[in-house]
């Protein structure tokens, strides 16, 4: 004998960022760069960032974005069941910083709180945990968050700059429940790793390998093990076959030709990536593949969820449409959601 799974369907999307502006010009404060070297680069206009003096952390733009999933779904703290978070920028090194998120949201205590850390693909995976755990019946109502405070991590210097101009801060938060019709629900989710490029794309240190002790000889020395490192040749290299192949893959599995998607919606780390992505492997018009990154540099596990956020506020995508999310990120990860949304 055997149990038909659900479907599991989005009921509710929110995004947040922080009011505070740093357009490209701003940053000429602490490294040598410019807005023309910038944009060329990465595609990026302005990201925001939130204000140092408040001590805000993942968790709290995390909250807003909830808010504004919880409003949209027409629920309340008390009916989620379980929360899966992720951020590469938790507010503390341990607990997770989903329990932050419950506590502050109001959401009941029992209810269930995972945190995951792969990065930018994050929300990614966290939907598709999302989508097992209502496949099976365990749980009805599940807030997945992608949040990140980059900003107070950066190396803020010309040595830096080639990582730190990228990032912003910023949550995307969505919610996700039974399927009711076959107008919306996920249609197929595929995650993938490669360990293998690890140190292409990490923060060394603090580690559990070592004291959390920053030698002064070492800062000296410009060394910067505690502040993100890039090889960007090697990660864009990877990140384009990845992630068109994320996209295909998840067509394929389902034998939806790409004529049918009504939009893409891939991880906001460079647009130029995403061109490359979008005009020389799959061929898609600029309108059916959405970016923000201009405006909001690339958030990680925050940027899907808050493009996806920005797509439907501006009615490019609507209930039904055949929309998938791809990312590739540190790790390296990479995966693809087909859904109607």
């Amino acid at each position: 004998m055997t149990t038909e799974l659900r479907r599991t369907r989005m009921v509710g999307l929110g995004g947040f960022v922080p009011e505070r502006v740093v357009k490209n010009d701003d940053l000429k404060q602490w490294m040598d760069t410019s807005d023309q070297w910038i944009q060329e680069r990465t595609g990026i206009r302005e990201r925001r960032w939130v204000d140092w003096d408040k001590k805000i952390g993942s968790s709290d733009l995390a909250v807003e974005a909830s808010k504004r999933a919880l409003s949209d779904a027409g629920m309340v703290p008390k009916d989620i069941q379980m929360v899966i978070f992720a951020t590469l920028s938790p507010d503390h090194l341990f607990p997770g910083t989903g329990v932050f998120l419950q506590r502050k949201l109001g959401i009941p205590v029992g209810a269930a709180v995972l945190d995951i850390r792969q990065q930018c693909t994050g929300f990614i995976y966290g939907t598709s945990i999302a989508d097992q755990f209502i496949k099976t019946g365990m749980y009805d109502r599940i807030l997945v968050i992608g949040a990140e405070v980059h900003s107070t991590g950066l190396d803020l210097s010309t040595r830096g700059r080639d990582v730190s101009v990228i990032f912003g801060d910023g949550a995307g938060a969505a919610i996700y429940a039974p399927a009711v019709d076959d107008v919306s629900y996920i249609i197929s989710s595929h995650l993938h790793a490669d360990g293998n490029s690890a140190e292409d794309l990490w923060t060394e240190y603090p580690s559990s390998k070592e004291m959390p002790q920053l030698d002064p000889a070492e800062v000296a020395e410009g060394k910067t093990r505690h502040f993100p490192q890039m090889k960007g040749r090697q990660v864009f290299k990877h990140a384009v076959p990845r992630m068109a192949e994320s996209v295909f893959e998840a067509l394929a599995r389902n034998g939806v030709p790409l004529a049918d998607l009504k939009m893409l919606i891939p991880h906001q780390a460079n647009l130029r990536i995403n061109e490359y992505v979008q005009k020389q492997i799959l061929g898609l018009p600029d309108d059916r593949v959405y970016n923000n990154i201009q405006r909001y540099g690339n958030t990680t596990a925050a940027s899907i969820p808050l493009a996806l956020y920005d797509c439907r506020r501006e009615g490019k995508v609507q209930k039904g449409d055949l929309v998938c999310l791809a990312a590739f990120g540190a790790g390296f990860t990479w995966g693809s959601v087909l859904m109607k949304l």
